[in-house]
């Protein structure tokens, strides 16, 4: 995933949806990459991440699995995606060394700046920043993940990802502050239409970015 690639959309999506809901969605628009997340307290494993897999492949969009290095690899996914965890610089060192380099390993820092920088360095392919399901003030949390980005996009050259995006409105407002690409969830009720706008609209700001630069 190289940095100002388009398309911006990084879609996330969770496991076992039925495949013929997200063909729909990955036909409406330009998906840059689709995220295979395990749905509310169950686990991965390859019956319900494999159809998605080869549907997004299919595309040539690219498929990543969300903590599950060893799953992504036996499915010859395009890369892992490593959530937050206190101790997700050593989460990220196991999952490389998994995958090997070829692949895509991208990590979720959540608010940390030392350890976004740290990851960097170690060779994430992008660094993501999201706001944790524990985290109750979340007017606040997006605030600061807004300021996380716009620091991120002006200093380096690793692809910045924000996740755990509020709809539309925040989309935009983290597309005009820098992000290279927005992590959206979307299930089998999410519309195409409102897919196609959303992406319309983070184009248009990050476009007004560049413009403003």
């Amino acid at each position: 995933m190289a940095r100002e690639t388009e398309p911006r959309l990084y879609l996330v999506v969770g496991a076992g949806t039925a495949p013929e809901a997200v063909a729909v969605l990955l036909d409406a628009v330009g998906v840059a990459a689709l995220l295979v997340a395990a749905a509310a307290g169950k686990t991965l494993d390859v019956a319900s991440v494999k159809p998605l897999v080869d549907l997004a492949q299919g595309r040539n969009i690219a498929a990543l699995v969300q903590g599950d290095a060893q799953l992504a690899r036996t499915l010859r996914a395009d890369g892992v995606h490593v959530p937050w965890s206190k101790d997700v610089v050593e989460q990220y060192a196991q999952a490389r060394e998994i995958v090997g380099g070829r692949f895509i390993v991208g990590v979720d820092v959540g608010r940390s700046r030392h350890d976004a920088m740290t990851l960097a360095e170690a060779g994430a392919d992008y660094v993501g920043f999201g706001i944790p399901a524990h985290v109750d003030d979340r007017e606040t949390a997006r605030a600061r993940r807004l300021d996380l980005v716009e620091w991120w996009s002006e200093i380096f050259e690793v692809p910045c990802v924000p996740f755990d995006v509020d709809g539309g409105e925040d989309a935009i407002a983290l597309a005009h502050a820098g992000a290279d690409f927005v992590a959206l969830g979307v299930n089998a009720e999410t519309s195409a239409a409102d897919l196609q706008r959303w992406a319309a609209d983070i184009d248009a700001a990050a476009a007004a970015r560049e413009v403003a630069a």
